[in-house]
């Protein structure tokens, strides 16, 4: 591989050993970390999303760690522009960047871009925002004035039917019609290797079972009791595995056994879901167990002189 290289991604199913690589990597060779989690950006929810320790973000600057309120909504672009803030620090301050998380959704953007979204008005955005108090009527809206676009989103798909009637609204065009019209652009400038982590089944169960005992260890059932009290169960951050189950625990409906039980086998289901798609969307990139990945990265970042 002959890159001049600034970034790197690190991917691979929940519990594969990512987010310690990636720590290691970057305390070697001086780099910085942004993470790829829909859950770690949101403050409070430290156990669920097996966050880096108070330690770990002090050794190594992270991005896209407790930037958010648990009720605060994330998507894509707010993802794009972390990358690009990251980005331009890590260019600047002349460190390798080294992007790393189970989300791959947003790397799968970030590679191939994204549209941007019109110049929205006040009124757009107050009409919207009151619209999508009733997602079952916004969805009929939707459907009345941008029927090709409707036919294509779930209708209980909130966030694109959200941006669908934001884009119909203040253009009075098709979002299909929109986005052909402005096509998806990459904000990334360098070569972003990347690598997957693969390990087998069974070795990927039993690090689930022994993360989710640590994490109950660490208190996240108490964690959840207060996440719910001070958010309720509405946010989207409140659905994530290990919240869910640990919420109907809380409603009696599973005892102790059962909650880490059904967390340990939807999480196994969630990393099989996740190879599934790296499988399919990143068809370039350099998969092997985690020992010889890390020697491939190694040599790679000796090269560039680290």
């Amino acid at each position: 591989m002959n890159i001049a290289l600034r970034q790197l991604a690190i991917i691979g199913p929940t519990a594969s050993g990512k987010s310690a690589l990636a720590l290691e990597l970057a305390l070697r060779y001086g780099g910085e970390i942004l993470s790829i989690d829909s859950l770690a950006i949101y403050r409070e929810i430290d156990i669920a999303s097996a966050k880096p320790t108070r330690e770990e973000l002090a050794a190594v600057s992270h991005y896209g760690i407790d930037l958010l309120d648990p009720d605060e909504p994330f998507d894509v672009m707010r993802f794009v522009s972390l990358y690009q803030e990251a980005a331009d620090r890590a260019r600047n301050n002349g460190t390798l960047l080294i992007l790393v998380g189970g989300s791959s959704f947003y790397l799968k953007t970030l590679l191939e871009g994204i549209s941007p979204l019109p110049p929205l008005s006040e009124e757009v955005r107050s009409r919207v925002e009151t619209l999508m108090l009733h997602p079952e009527e916004a969805y009929r809206l939707l459907q009345a004035m941008a029927p090709l676009t409707a036919h294509r989103i779930a209708s209980g798909d909130r966030y694109r039917i959200e941006k669908s009637l934001l884009i119909t609204l203040q253009t009075g065009m098709e979002p299909v019609d929109y986005f052909r019209l402005h096509p998806p652009v990459s904000p990334i400038a360098d070569a972003l290797p990347v690598f997957e982590i693969e390990t087998d089944r069974e070795t990927l169960r039993q690090r689930i079972a022994l993360r989710t005992d640590t994490m109950l260890r660490s208190g996240l059932v108490d964690e959840v009791a207060g996440l719910e009290k001070r958010y309720g169960r509405s946010p989207q951050s409140m659905k994530a595995i290990g919240i869910i189950e640990v919420l109907e625990y809380l409603d009696g409906r599973l005892d102790y056994s059962r909650m880490r039980e059904k967390i340990i086998t939807d999480t196994a289901r969630l990393a099989k879901r996740q190879r599934t798609f790296n499988r399919s969307q990143f068809p370039n990139v350099i998969r092997g167990e985690i020992d010889e990945l890390k020697r491939q990265v190694e040599a790679l970042l000796e090269r560039q002189q680290f």
